[in-house]
């Protein structure tokens, strides 16, 4: 790997990129930034190889002089919600998130709980690349204990919530951590909640891990049969959240997005922070809600870096990647599951009619292979191509990767993914054959 970090940590295939070799050095390096000293919390989900990458991540802190608290397997955002609950320094998740079985990685968090920022994700990579880290002496060697704090973010985030009514709710938990949290925490808010792929399995034999609607189809079928008012899907490691409708539809990424942003902007104020690859529907309901929309980088440390900033409240990616910032700052699929049911508590609304009432803009994604190594030439032909493929637009926004806006509304956005050897494209517009003819156009340029 050139670079260690991408948009959402470090990712890569199991023993090819990520080793214990690798895990081993970026835990002297995180220790070396951390000045030789402090507390690192250190969780990790149900993905094959994860135990040996832990003892891999704990060998190097020790070594480094800090003190580790082992959380064993937990969803992502209990590794946030530990860093505050346990006053440490870092924490560490062992975790690919949505990718296929063989990958893994580590994504690392400051003290706030957050993502790690780019800034201090370069001071760790220079320390990693010159080996700039020293082993204590052995009387200064770290200790490590083993903490479960997942009763005590139940207990915090029970706190947090309340549902005047109760609902039908399944959960698929893409066997993997929310398998712990979510369906316990919807029940002690007195909903009777039914799970799917709930047990533990590295190789996701229920589904892919990626909640996307294309592997919801049981979901959708299971919600439909039983008359539920809502099904909820994570990802691998818990930070993402998707939803079926009561007709056992997936609810659009966008439109989800769009509804809680809304709704927080009436509840708490202010507006909210999403990415340049969301939907203008986000925009024009938060607008009707009196809120504003700051846009951002894709990846969630960026929102979750803006709405510090702006103390705002609310802020997600149409990934359902969502942090809930009246809560914490860790993006978090089971509290995102029950702040969608506070959304619709003591509405006249159905969530299917609730998002039938919205406006639909034609949107598509798409990706296109491309090996890292090659990224950086087909942005460039991106952007000199442009002006003849695409014709006259309004602005080229080149915040993150070619994001080109016309006079009418319409958009496409072109850029490398930062975890995957991809190039992403989103394209929207007021009519399906426009959004079409721009990812056909957006592809054309790449294939070159």
């Amino acid at each position: 790997m050139s670079d260690l970090f991408g948009t959402s940590g470090i990712r890569g295939v199991i023993n090819e990129d990520i080793t214990p070799e690798l895990a081993l050095n970026l835990a002297k390096s995180l220790s070396a930034e951390l000045g030789g000293s402090g507390k690192v919390v250190v969780g990790r989900d149900a993905r094959f190889a994860g135990e040996t990458i832990e003892n891999s991540l704990i060998a190097g802190f020790l070594s480094g002089g800090c003190e580790v608290e082992r959380l064993g397997i937990v969803p992502t955002p209990v590794v946030g919600f530990a860093v505050l609950e346990l006053e440490a320094d870092a924490g560490v998740m062992i975790t690919a998130s949505h990718n296929p079985p063989e990958y893994n990685g580590i994504k690392i968090f400051d003290s706030l709980g957050m993502i790690l920022p780019p800034g201090r994700e370069r001071k760790i990579e220079e320390i990693y690349g010159e080996k700039d880290f020293e082993i204590s002496p052995w009387n200064e060697i770290g200790s490590v204990g083993d903490e479960d704090v997942s009763e005590d973010y139940l207990r915090r985030m029970t706190d947090e919530l309340s549902l005047n009514e109760e609902y039908k709710v399944i959960v698929d938990c893409a066997n993997g951590p929310t398998s712990k949290t979510t369906p316990a925490l919807l029940g002690r808010l007195g909903c009777e909640v039914q799970t799917i792929n709930s047990h533990l399995d590295g190789f996701f034999s229920g589904r892919l891990p990626e909640p996307t609607s294309e592997n919801l189809d049981d979901l959708g079928n299971f919600v439909e049969a039983s008359d539920a008012d809502v099904g909820f899907a994570h990802d691998g490691d818990g930070d993402r959240i998707a939803a079926v409708d009561e007709k056992g539809r997936v609810v659009s990424e966008d439109k989800l997005l769009a509804l809680v942003g809304s709704y927080s902007a009436e509840r708490f104020g202010g507006g909210m922070v999403t990415t340049v690859n969301a939907s203008k529907i986000v925009d024009e309901l938060v607008s009707e809600a009196g809120g504003e929309v700051l846009r951002t980088k894709v990846g969630d440390v960026n929102v979750a870096q803006e709405m510090n900033s702006q103390d705002l409240k609310f802020g997600g990616e149409p990934s359902g990647t969502w942090i809930i910032g009246d809560v914490h700052l860790c993006p978090d699929g089971t509290l995102a599951a029950a702040r969608i049911l506070e959304m619709l508590d003591g509405q006249e609304k159905t969530l299917l009619e609730l998002v039938d009432s919205i406006s639909s803009y034609p949107i598509f994604r798409e990706k296109v292979d491309c090996p890292n190594e090659e990224k950086s030439d087909k942005m460039k032909s991106v952007k000199e191509e442009s002006a003849t493929k695409f014709g006259e637009f309004k602005d080229m926004v080149t915040v993150d990767g070619v994001r080109l806006e016309f006079e009418n509304g319409d958009w496409v956005l072109i850029r490398p993914s930062g975890t995957e050897p991809y190039i992403r494209i989103t394209a929207e517009a007021n009519e399906k054959s426009r959004a079409k003819s721009l990812v056909k156009k957006a592809k054309e340029i790449l294939s070159r």
